[in-house]
């Protein structure tokens, strides 16, 4: 196991964020023994940190490839990835949040975020986005490519996995575009943030309002 990630000044820091939290969340980590993942064993081990500053965040880890049926259960393509879910009792709430590569740098924002998020269980958008989100009938997959050193990745990661909790079509994924960089070269990401919808139907550039995103969601529904 890699060394101590977060110092005891952040740490407090979180556990004033986690004084939030209410109801139980479950982190699944994917990582590889097979593939080079060079990132994996820092992430799991940055994971691990965090679910010890609260009873109510639990961990589970598992092999890509020797988990393989948790692995489709949960559409997993890629390591590491780390899957935030609700917990109720003994259920898994999959929200469709999920995390590729290391939630590093800003990034790191994001995550504590998401743990808060899912365990109020309320996505925090606007009635009216809500409403649009309810009216959804096909999937929406939103893929949203960050760097650790861009100060504007996290709020359109959140955006993305707010949608996701709002939506039970929605899936919101934050990509590291250096991690990932053949997934970041196939969608032309030059700069960060850049969100695909739908492996390429629509996208935006930049962190936008949610009724932006909303309306670049629509128009990439209506192209298909």
């Amino acid at each position: 196991m890699v060394s101590k990630l977060l110092d005891d000044k952040i740490k407090d820091q979180v556990k004033e964020f986690f004084g939030e939290l209410d109801k139980p969340v479950k982190i699944l980590f994917f990582g590889s023994n097979q593939q080079k993942c060079e990132y994996c064993s820092e992430t799991l081990g940055l994971l691990i940190e965090i679910a010890e500053l609260s009873e109510l965040i639990t961990i589970e880890e598992y092999d890509f490839e020797e988990n393989q049926d948790v692995a489709d259960q949960y559409n997993i393509n890629k390591v590491p990835m780390t899957v935030i879910a609700g917990l109720n009792e003994e259920e898994i709430i999959d929200y469709g949040i999920r995390l590729s590569g290391i939630p590093a740098g800003h990034e790191f924002t994001t995550l504590i975020n998401d743990l808060v998020m899912v365990s109020k269980q309320d996505s925090g958008l606007s009635p009216a986005i809500r409403d649009k989100l309810a009216k959804l009938e096909n999937s929406v997959n939103l893929q949203v490519f960050v760097t650790p050193s861009c100060p504007y990745c996290p709020q359109a990661v959140i955006l993305a996995h707010q949608m996701a909790i709002e939506s039970k079509f929605v899936t919101g994924e934050m990509v590291e575009a250096m991690e990932f960089a053949e997934l970041s070269n196939q969608f032309n990401v030059s700069g960060v943030p850049h969100t695909i919808i739908n492996n390429g139907s629509g996208e935006v550039v930049g962190a936008v309002p949610e009724s932006r995103l909303m309306g670049e969601i629509e128009k990439a529904l209506s192209l298909n």
